[in-house]
């Protein structure tokens, strides 16, 4: 027997539906959000602190351990940040179904492209190659 007819309508509303992932959707975007205030602000640091060294000393100061790891984690927050912020503006401007879909494929795509080009550029230079 099918449960659903056994159920109120706010019964069948509640585990069904985009509904259950939306929430999800909106803290990581808070998380990502708040994460990216002190990774910006160490950023701003870091690029200020480029302006007057060589290419040497700029490849000396990204390769510090710490330098680095705050690189990678800003890079992934970013992508990450703007993936989540591309979705929903997609989500409610594009109207079309195949459209849609191709626009997200195409934002999801270019985030995990752009954000594996850039920690494997940081990974490079810790890493001295």
């Amino acid at each position: 027997m099918n449960d659903k007819h056994l159920r109120t309508p706010l019964k069948n509303v509640r585990g069904l539906g985009p509904a259950r992932s939306g929430t999800h959707h909106f803290t990581v975007q808070r998380i990502t959000a708040v994460a990216l205030v002190p990774l910006a602000l160490w950023f701003v640091w870091f690029a200020l602190s480029l302006i007057h060294l060589d290419y040497a000393g700029a490849h000396a100061l990204a390769a510090r351990p710490l330098n680095a790891v705050l690189l990678v984690a800003f890079v992934l927050s970013v992508f990450w940040h703007a993936q989540l912020g591309l979705q929903v503006v997609i989500e409610d401007y594009v109207h079309r179904p195949g459209l849609e879909i191709v626009s997200q494929l195409a934002v999801k795509f270019l985030c995990v492209l752009g954000a594996l080009a850039c920690v494997l550029a940081v990974v490079r230079i810790a890493l001295g190659s």
